[in-house]
């Protein structure tokens, strides 16, 4: 459990620097982030084992970053905050939030609500999204193997993220900017044209005879969604 890695993500640098302190010293790898838009990336680019989340932040708050966050994972996110009212509380635990820290907080405190969050998360063994399968698809994560309608079939990296966030995803509508920033890690950096590009390339890709039969959905002026077959 000590092994593991913890993303703080506040704006204040000298929050940062005692959270670091803190979870150093009780054996914790640590990484750190200024603002939501660089925790998000961090987050993407790292795969923490648990965030540590500050509510109040300029460019993109807590709310927002912890609702990207649960868009793509279950890892466990705990919310940090100055305000401790009962208020906050309840709309962060019901925003997928799994634990809530107001400031200023007790070290020994912090330190036991994150090991407490990590056994759970270890107890639970959350390896769901390591395979997908359904009557049509196969999507290996570990091998980086995809098999459609029993052929296989070579993707490139990007492809293969584009395919393994929709079908994480099934039946759900994701924008092009989720896309973008689910896939490609940076909203800004591509244009959402780059999107449909790619949905076709993985469309005849998976199959090249009749691609527009591959259940990847254009929802139009929404985005795309996987809607898994029937049968």
């Amino acid at each position: 459990m000590s092994e593991a890695t913890v993303l703080i993500v506040d704006d204040e640098a000298d929050v940062r620097g005692l959270l670091r302190e803190i979870l150093t010293r009780a054996g914790y790898e640590v990484l750190e982030a200024a603002d939501g838009q660089e925790g998000l990336r961090t987050f993407y680019a790292e795969r923490p084992d648990l965030v540590v989340l500050d509510v109040s932040m300029p460019v993109m708050d807590g709310w927002d970053t912890l609702e990207r966050i649960r868009e793509l994972s279950e890892v466990p996110v705990i919310m940090l905050t100055a305000r401790g009212e009962e208020l906050q509380r309840v709309r962060g635990l019901a925003a997928g939030a799994d634990d809530y820290v107001t400031k200023p907080f007790g070290r020994q405190e912090l330190v036991a609500r994150v090991q407490a969050l990590l056994r759970r998360a270890a107890r639970g063994g959350a390896e769901e999204s390591d395979r997908y399968t359904d009557a049509l698809l196969t999507v290996d994560v570990a091998q980086r193997l995809v098999t459609y309608a029993g052929r296989s079939v070579d993707l490139t990296p990007l492809e293969f993220g584009l395919l393994l966030t929709l079908v994480r995803h099934p039946r759900q509508v994701l924008s092009r900017e989720q896309l973008l920033e689910l896939v490609w890690r940076d909203p800004f950096a591509v244009s959402p044209e780059q999107v449909k590009l790619y949905v076709s390339y993985l469309r005849r890709k998976l199959d090249p005879e009749a691609p527009d039969s591959v259940p990847i959905e254009t929802v139009r002026g929404f985005g795309y969604r996987y809607r898994p077959p029937s049968g």
